[in-house]
């Protein structure tokens, strides 16, 4: 199957322009065939809030919010799948920086996750996830989902694998450098595909790195995005590679673990 990373630059607070940013972007991955595409963390807001107050006038509910909508459309319409970031306001108000799945059949809507790790000043704004980390069957794949620092803490992606996940999407902001060189690892531990969506640009003086990358099970970078373009990157797998987790006759990464060892 073919998969794919859009690298863009969203506008703060600016979401029905992201969208169609967005929108452009989609329809040129799905013309060359990506079957699963992933976006940015918070693509459709920007990052870098100032205030609870502006994070409240733009986040949505989900599945009823017009983002979740807009994916489902753009998934319908070009028979893909979609993993992308958004700002979330659940019934009773609360905040939550989640990222929805959405694909091509029944309601479109298949589920969401909420970031359980947060990074630096989106404590001040989210609520930490609470609805842990799930695997989501799309028929061709079993996709994880993470977003951005959760890729920090080893336990998150392995986790995912250890659920049966083939391919983690991983929506990103990333500010600080090391994601674009530990993810191949991260990938190479738990054997399974890597997708960091990355964002480019600059808000409110707070810089972003670019370097999207979609990782092999075994560390391979097929493909990096630059520091400052938008851009989308199209790599073609075969998803069976992460379904083996045997690294020679005698090793199988996980049913050599000994997990009563791991305990602090």
């Amino acid at each position: 199957m073919k998969v794919a990373y859009i690298q863009m630059e969203p506008r703060l607070l600016e979401v029905h322009k992201n969208l169609s940013r967005a929108e452009r972007f989609i329809k040129d991955a799905a013309r060359e065939g990506a079957k699963l595409i992933v976006l940015p963390e918070l693509f459709d807001t920007g990052y870098n809030f100032e205030s609870r107050e502006e994070v409240e006038g733009i986040a949505q509910q989900i599945p009823d919010g017009d983002t979740t909508e807009f994916l489902v459309e753009q998934a319908r319409e070009h028979e893909i799948f979609i993993v992308a970031g958004t700002a979330e306001k659940d019934e009773r108000g609360k905040l939550y920086n989640s990222a929805v799945i959405a694909g091509p059949l029944g309601s479109g809507y298949i589920g969401k996750y909420r970031k359980i790790h947060l990074f630096y000043r989106e404590k001040l704004f989210f609520e930490p996830g609470n609805l842990g980390f799930h695997v989501f069957n799309i028929g061709m794949a079993k996709v994880g989902v993470m977003i951005c620092f959760d890729w920090f803490f080893p336990e998150a992606m392995r986790t995912l694998a250890l659920k049966g996940a083939d391919i983690i999407a991983h929506p990103s902001n990333l500010v600080m450098p090391y994601a674009p060189r530990a993810m191949p690892i991260r990938a190479l531990e738990n054997r399974v595909f890597s997708i960091t969506a990355n964002r480019v640009g600059e808000e409110r003086g707070l810089r972003f790195i670019g370097k999207s990358t979609i990782a092999s099970p075994r560390a391979e970078v097929l493909a990096m995005g630059s520091e400052d373009g938008e851009e989308v990157s199209i790599v073609e797998i075969n998803v069976e590679e992460a379904r083996n987790k045997r690294i020679n006759e005698l090793n199988d990464i996980f049913k050599d673990r000994r997990p009563a060892f791991y305990s602090v």
